[in-house]
Order: structure tokens, then C-alpha cells, then sequence
């Protein structure tokens, strides 16, 4: 281990970038010891009183108010941008071309061709580029993939996935960034880029898409008059504006390996605060999965009939991947929250920015998050054309 510290950053102080901040602050009590010493530097936010109350909260040194600052600044090694979509291109680049590590949200960019920049800018860098696929951290999700890539479901046959939020459900819920940037940047892009890399994360890539449908329930919301973080209410007023991308969206889709899913999200599905399930199906068994009942899973096999025939509830335990070494208290059935896999995803980050021994998986780099951004626009253009195939760049 280097006595040197490690010197992170993160820019935005909502409910993600609060995520990653306390993810970095524990990814020393975590896995193995090949980390050096974590120095919390600053949380940038254009509200500064988020900022400084973030940074007090997790321990971070100071705040500021622009993420140009944390450019800036030489002292600073690595750092999560978790603001708006739209943001993403030029922080980036800008944190890059300054010789920082970069962990940035998902989806990439707000757009196809600021992804790609962004795709460019990763390639030809001299630093370490990572997307935030949080989901791929869950022990769950992580042991559901062994039994597929092991062959115990057999030669899959279907899956079935979907992103259930009511985060929208609201019709005086404030105009804020979210419900701007056209069509695919609304659920699709928001929730759907989750469940589509947990599909592929599983099942292996997406060549192409049919059946898209995108629609609008709520296609008017109030301006709001104060700050909006994260899904918050915030304080509107009279003046409404017009919401441009979608509520929810459904397609189905046609693996490389020849397998078929079936896909659906929707930011406006009542009384499901965070519903991301999904079904693999293979000749020789199944396997399902709740967010809302993340310490465990539904395991079925061609065991031979009788009595015990059918899904059984697996409980997550340290036999699983992040599991041992992950949770404080190494028993099975406890923990299984979104805040440990933040903390998993830092540690995995960081590990590669080390170079350590014995790190965690990889994270997703740009070129995967631009693949899924192509996914979102087939499944716009085929929403466009009728529901007509179309295939995924």
C-alpha cells in the first residue's frame, strides 16, 4: 500500500452524488487492503449549500461552487461527475485533459454524439474512465450471472426485464432537468440504461430491438421556484412547461446469441418506489430477481420432480460475489443496499486507478455506456417507425 494518499472529488451533491461521496469515504473498509490512504477533497455544486452540507456530512474537506474549480486543481486525483446529462461531455473532457481519473453517472451524455467525444477522449487518455452501473454490484445480481455463464439455467430462452418507478407519478411534480431532452432521455434513459446493462450484463450484447413505444402521461408539469434534488417536491408556481421526453417505454429486443427479452420502464407506475425485477429463463432453469427484496432471489432447476420441485428463495450470504468482505456483519441475509454497491462500485474504480493486486471487477467503461446510449436510440427510432426492428450501432 502507498503512504501517498488518493485524492478524490465528486461533482453534484444529490441524492447520486451523495452516493458516490459516501462510497469513497468507506472504500477502505472494504475487500482487501490495497488501497492507500482515501483523501476526501471537495464537493462541487452549484448549490452551495447543498455543497457544504454534503461535505460536512461525509467528511469531505471543503466546498465549492463549480466543478471548474475541481478541474483545477492539481492536488485532486480522481473524480464522480453526478449532475445532469447534459453536463457530462464537457466536465469530462475537461477533467481528462487535466490528467484525472473519471467516474461518471449513467447514461454517458445527453446526447449520441457527446457520448461518442466522450468515447474519443477515453481512448486516446492517459487516465481511467468508468461508468456507474451501480447494479452490477448487487450480490444478488452478481450470483444469478455465475448460474447463467455456468450453464445451471441451461441454453437461455427468454428474459424478461423491467423498471418500475413512481417517482414521476405526480402531476405537481417540479419541470426539473429529468423531464427535458427528448425523446429517450426521459425513463428510457434514466431507469431503462440500468435494467438494459443488467440484461446484457447477464445475457450478453443487444444487436437489436422491436415493438418501441414511448409515451407521455403527464405532459405538463409546474416550473419550480426553488432548487429540485434528486425526485424531491420543491416549491412551483403557476407558470407550467412542457415535459419532452417519455414516462414509460416498452421494446423488445434480440440478443447476439439469438436469445429474446421482453423490456419495460416507466417513471409513473404507482406504489413502486424503486421496482427493478427481471426473469432469465433457460431449458434447464430459472432465475428471478426484486429490488425490493434485494437480499435475495428465486432459484429454479431440472432437480428430478417431486415434492421439492420448484423456485426456491435463495438468501444472499457470504457465499456470494461482494458478500464476503463487503458487509460488516458476515452472516447470510443481511445487508443488500443500493449504498453498499455505491461503496463496491468506488472501490472497484479506484482499484483500477491503483492498479491493485487483487481488485473487484472492472467497471464499465464509456465505450459500454456509448452501446447502451445506442440501445436507447434503436429502441426511439423504432418507436418512431411503428415498432419496425431496428439494429443497435
Amino acid at each position: 500500500m502507498s503512504p501517498q494518499p488518493l485524492s478524490v472529488a465528486v461533482i453534484g451533491a444529490g441524492m447520486a452524488g451523495r452516493s458516490h461521496a459516501a462510497g469513497y469515504r468507506q472504500v477502505n473498509t472494504v475487500f482487501g487492503a490495497g488501497l492507500p490512504p482515501i483523501r476526501l477533497a471537495a464537493i462541487a455544486d452549484a448549490n452551495t449549500e447543498l455543497a457544504e452540507d454534503a461535505a460536512r456530512r461525509y467528511g469531505y474537506e471543503r466546498a465549492v461552487s463549480s466543478w471548474e474549480e475541481i478541474a483545477a486543481d492539481p492536488s485532486i486525483d480522481a473524480v464522480s461527475i453526478v449532475v445532469g446529462n447534459t453536463l457530462h461531455r464537457p466536465i469530462a473532457e475537461a477533467l481528462i485533459a487535466a490528467g484525472k481519473h473519471v467516474l461518471c453517472e449513467k447514461p454517458l451524455a445527453g446526447s449520441i454524439e457527446d457520448a461518442e467525444a466522450m468515447v474519443a477522449a477515453e481512448r486516446g487518455a492517459e487516465v481511467v474512465t468508468a461508468v456507474g452501473y451501480t447494479l452490477r454490484r448487487s450480490p444478488a445480481i452478481a450470483a444469478i450471472r455465475d448460474h447463467v455463464r455456468g450453464g445451471e439455467l441451461g441454453a437461455l430462452t427468454l428474459f424478461h426485464g423491467r423498471y418500475w418507478c413512481d417517482y414521476a407519478a405526480d402531476p405537481r411534480g417540479p419541470l426539473s432537468w429529468r423531464f427535458k431532452g427528448g425523446p429517450g432521455s426521459g425513463a428510457l434513459g434514466d431507469i431503462g440504461a440500468h435494467v438494459i446493462d443488467v440484461a446484457e450484463h447477464l445475457c450478453g450484447p443487444i444487436d437489436s430491438v422491436s415493438g418501441g413505444a414511448l409515451t407521455t402521461q403527464i405532459t405538463e408539469r409546474p416550473v419550480p421556484t426553488g432548487a429540485v434534488v434528486g425526485h424531491d417536491a420543491a416549491p412551483v408556481g403557476d407558470e407550467t412547461g412542457e415535459v419532452d421526453n417519455e414516462d414509460t417505454a416498452v421494446f423488445t429486443a434480440r440478443f447476439r446469441s439469438g436469445l429474446t427479452g421482453s423490456f419495460s420502464v416507466s417513471r409513473t407506475a404507482f406504489g413502486l418506489p424503486n421496482g427493478l425485477a427481471f426473469d432469465v429463463h433457460g431449458l434447464g432453469g430459472r432465475a428471478a430477481f426484486d429490488w425490493h427484496r434485494p437480499a435475495e432471489y428465486l432459484f429454479d432447476d431440472a432437480q428430478p420432480r417431486g415434492r421439492a420441485r420448484g423456485p426456491r428463495q435463495v438468501i444472499v450470504g457470504p457465499q456470494m460475489p461482494y458478500f464476503a468482505g463487503g458487509y460488516p456483519m458476515q452472516a447470510p441475509g443481511n445487508g443488500g443496499g443500493k449504498a453498499e454497491m455505491f461503496v463496491y462500485q468506488c472501490r472497484a474504480f479506484l482499484d483500477q486507478v491503483t492498479g491493485s493486486t487483487d481488485p473487484l471487477p472492472a467497471c464499465a467503461s464509456f465505450a459500454d455506456a456509448l452501446h447502451t446510449m445506442h440501445a436507447i436510440r434503436a429502441v426511439v427510432r423504432s418507436a418512431e417507425a411503428g415498432g419496425a426492428p431496428v439494429d443497435v450501432a
